[in-house]
C-alpha cells in the first residue's frame, strides 16, 4: 500500500510519477488521483498561483504505471491564471485538465445556497464496504452511508449521500487531497443497478466554493458528499455532486459524465 501523501510527494522535479496497483480502478489509475496529479503537477510547475477556483478534467485514456505531468500556463492576468495540464502514460494522453486559479477580490456580494442535508454522524453508521469486495483504490478511503439509496439496489432514482475521508491522515488537508477525495464515490447511477457492472468516468468539472478552507476543517477528515444523477440513458449517466466539510460548509460542487455498462 502506498499512501496518498507518499505518492504525491514522489512526483519528481521533471513531473513524473509512478502509480502502484493499489491506486488502480481496473486497468487505469483511479480518476480522482489522476485529477489530483494534474493539480499537484501544476502547483509544482507554476510559481505564485492564487487559489484554485475551477477545473475541468477529460479522462481520455487509461493511465497506469509511469506517468508524465506536463503543465503549461495558458494565460496569466492580473488576478487569474489558466493552466493546462496533460497526464501522459505509455499509451499517450490519459487525462487533460484545464485549471483556473483566481485571487480573491473585494466584493459587496455574499450568498450561499448549498446547505448540508441532515445526516447521522459517521461514527453512527456502518462502512459502505464492510468486506474486501471493492475497487482497489477504495482501500485508501473510509466511506459510510448517510442517506440516499444503497448501491446495486435497483433503486428507482440515482441518489447517494455518504460520509467519506482519507485513511491517510496526511491527505486530509490540502488541495490535492481534497480533489482526490471528491471523486472517490461510485456514480449515483450504481444505486439503480440490479447487479454489479463496470463504469468509467468520461469528464469531471469542479467548482471550488471555499478555497480558503482547503487546509482547514475537521481534523478527523470527514466530508459529507451527495451525488445525484439527473439523466441516465444510452449507457451514460450525468450527475451533480456537492461536498461539505464536517461543519456543514459546501466546499466543492461538481458535474460528471460517466459511462455505465449495464
Amino acid at each position: 500500500m502506498t499512501s496518498f501523501t507518499d505518492l504525491i510527494g514522489s512526483i519528481t522535479q521533471q513531473g513524473s510519477a509512478h502509480v502502484p496497483e493499489d491506486w488502480r480502478q481496473g486497468r487505469t489509475t483511479y480518476g480522482g488521483l489522476s485529477a489530483a496529479l494534474c493539480v499537484a503537477g501544476a502547483l509544482r510547475a507554476v510559481e505564485g498561483l492564487p487559489p484554485l477556483r475551477a477545473a475541468q478534467f477529460a479522462f481520455v485514456g487509461p493511465a497506469a504505471g509511469e506517468l508524465r505531468i506536463e503543465a503549461t500556463v495558458l494565460r496569466r492576468g492580473k488576478s487569474s491564471v489558466f493552466v493546462g495540464v496533460d497526464l501522459l502514460g505509455d499509451d499517450g494522453l490519459a487525462t487533460r485538465a484545464i485549471l483556473s486559479f483566481g485571487a480573491a477580490r473585494p466584493s459587496t456580494l455574499n450568498y450561499r445556497a448549498l446547505p448540508a442535508p441532515d445526516a447521522p454522524l459517521p461514527a453512527d453508521e456502518k462502512p459502505l464496504f464492510p468486506d474486501a469486495r471493492r475497487p482497489q483504490f477504495m482501500t485508501h478511503f473510509e466511506i459510510r452511508r448517510a442517506g440516499g439509496h444503497a448501491l446495486v439496489s435497483n433503486a428507482a432514482e440515482p441518489d447517494l449521500l455518504l460520509w467519506i475521508r482519507h485513511n491517510d491522515p496526511g491527505a486530509r488537508h490540502g488541495l490535492a487531497g481534497l480533489i482526490a477525495l471528491a471523486d472517490a464515490l461510485p456514480p449515483a447511477a450504481m444505486t439503480m443497478f440490479s447487479a454489479p457492472a463496470p463504469i468509467s468516468t468520461i469528464t469531471w468539472s469542479i467548482d471550488m466554493l471555499e478555497p480558503e478552507l482547503e487546509a482547514s476543517g475537521d481534523p478527523e477528515g470527514w466530508h459529507l458528499m451527495q451525488s445525484r444523477g439527473d439523466h441516465v440513458r444510452d449507457g451514460y449517466s450525468t450527475q451533480h455532486m456537492v461536498l461539505w466539510n464536517a461543519k456543514g460548509v459546501a466546499v466543492l460542487a461538481a458535474r460528471q459524465t460517466v459511462a455505465v455498462f449495464v
